[in-house]
């Protein structure tokens, strides 16, 4: 069964690169302004990187926090940003930036849905074609995410 975690007011479509804190501080926000975290999910999130990295393998990384940060989630959501110039994620390429916020274990299934959406690469590839945020929406919506 899909969580409705995700709207199409957070998904978003950069046609340049970012750096990975800046990726890391959209994703964060994106998730503060849907409601799901406080504003110090940031700071979690960069924590949770120091500690291992969230680059997940074809041009995904998917930022969240620790589990010792839990109290700064407010409800489960998800933002989906596609930087078409690229992020460097520790010296991996980066395309999609998925930020997640899971209450309770809720996490694990929306881990769970994303990594079953990018370990196919022809997904992987409809996903970078979408011209608008509406058409990328749709897509990861189509998931089951």
């Amino acid at each position: 069964m899909a969580l409705d975690v995700l709207s199409l007011g957070q998904v978003r479509i950069h046609s340049g690169g970012a750096s990975r804190e800046e990726a890391m501080k959209e994703a964060a926000d994106i998730l503060e302004s849907a409601g799901a975290v406080t504003h110090r999910y940031f700071d979690a999130m960069q924590q949770r990187e120091e500690t291992v990295s969230t680059y997940m393998g074809n041009e995904l990384a998917i930022p969240h926090g620790t589990n010792e940060t839990k109290a700064e989630i407010l409800a489960s959501a998800l933002s989906v940003v596609r930087y078409d110039g690229g992020v460097d994620w520790g010296g991996e390429p980066v395309t999609f930036v998925v930020g997640i916020a899971g209450r309770g274990d809720e996490h694990l299934e929306i881990l769970s849905q994303i990594a079953i959406l990018f370990s196919d690469e022809d997904e992987v590839a409809t996903l970078k074609a979408a011209q608008t945020p509406e058409e990328l929406y749709a897509l990861v919506s189509a998931a089951g995410v």
